[in-house]
């Protein structure tokens, strides 16, 4: 159903339920952003996600939905002011992160020897460092900073923010990036979450994934299959990623983050 969403929200790991919501593309949004996830609903999944996730920081956060074709289709902030509540610069590293996620990804049963392989932004890390296989990937595909810089600067993380129905571009190599799979595991676009240490921002856009009910992910590089494109705390590991602040925190949440359900 066009124009449809589920958001499953889960607290403490337990899943609560789910509620349908109807919504109709933001102005500017487009055809390719209207079987994705609206603005209030991004909103809702950012939220409960980032008062699950618990770890040093705990700062709010921004997020931004893209569709396949990189289109940016929502954008939201946790807090209570654009420009005060959380890093400002994270709203358009977001967008990099779902535009990364998304442009790096395949649908289920399309590639080579990993049909469907989904690369989260954390799983860039260690291939893009010197000597690495994808050195220099984070230099390739710039943000277009016409389209994240636009104004108005009150109408960032609104309905209205200026960046949607936008190419923005961009590719990044920590965490908080994530392809978007419906239950066909089609991947339908991205998210990107930033605004807090990179390992955070990675758990909260997988929560995030999750409450929206786009997280069909077919495969990935972690070795987890209930978590396929999930972090690899380990930088000697070819997609590895490394810690924070907390060390033993952080691979305890990475390893209890939401399952992958079953297509």
């Amino acid at each position: 159903m066009r124009g449809c969403a589920t958001i499953r929200f889960a607290v403490g790991g337990l899943l609560l339920g789910s509620i349908t919501l109807i919504s109709l593309p933001a102005a500017g949004q487009g055809a390719a952003c209207s079987d994705l996830p609206s603005h209030d609903q991004l909103k809702a999944a950012l939220v409960t996600a980032n008062q699950l996730v618990d770890l040093t920081l705990n700062n709010q956060m921004w997020g931004t939905i893209v569709a396949e074709d990189g289109t940016v289709c929502a954008v939201a902030h946790t807090g209570d002011d654009s420009l005060q509540s959380q890093w400002l610069a994270s709203r358009v590293i977001s967008a990099q992160k779902a535009n990364t996620a998304n442009s790096l990804s395949l649908a289920k049963g399309e590639g080579g020897s990993i049909p469907g392989l989904a690369l989260s932004t954390a799983n860039l890390w260690a291939a893009v460092q010197p000597g690495g296989s994808l050195f220099g990937l984070q230099f390739s595909n710039p943000v277009d900073p016409a389209v994240a810089y636009k104004g108005p600067t009150r109408n960032f993380g609104t309905r209205n923010d200026p960046m949607v129905g936008e190419l923005i571009g961009g590719i990044n190599v920590f965490g908080g990036g994530l392809a978007l799979y419906d239950a066909g595991g089609d991947r339908v676009g991205a998210v990107g979450v930033s605004g807090d240490t990179s390992c955070r921002d990675h758990m909260v856009a997988w929560e995030t994934r999750a409450n929206l009910g786009l997280d069909f992910v077919p495969a990935g590089v972690s070795g987890d299959a209930a978590r396929p494109d999930n972090i690899i705390f380990d930088v000697n590991n070819g997609f590895g990623h490394p810690n924070c602040l907390e060390e033993d925190a952080e691979k305890e949440a990475a390893e209890t983050l939401t399952a992958i359900p079953v297509s």
